[in-house]
């Protein structure tokens, strides 16, 4: 299993909510900084995070992301 942190800027309020729609996110919330939002999220692969983070850019208010993948 590979874990990434997805960090979000959106100006939607309710974009945490939107993100745990997305099928490998396991968790998500809002933050305060430079960006708006968290998604964490867990596959199989470390070649399916580019497949997640298209679908997280993909949802409607997304402005832009940044992945941290898990060092084991």
């Amino acid at each position: 299993m590979v874990k990434a942190v997805v960090l979000v800027k959106s100006p939607k309020k309710l974009i945490a909510a939107r993100l745990r729609m997305v099928k490998s996110v396991y968790d998500s919330f809002a933050v305060s900084g430079q960006f708006d939002a968290v998604a964490l999220i867990d596959v199989k692969e470390l070649s399916s995070i580019k497949d997640v983070t298209t679908e997280i850019q993909n949802i409607k208010g997304v402005e832009r992301t940044e992945t941290l993948v898990q060092v084991v």
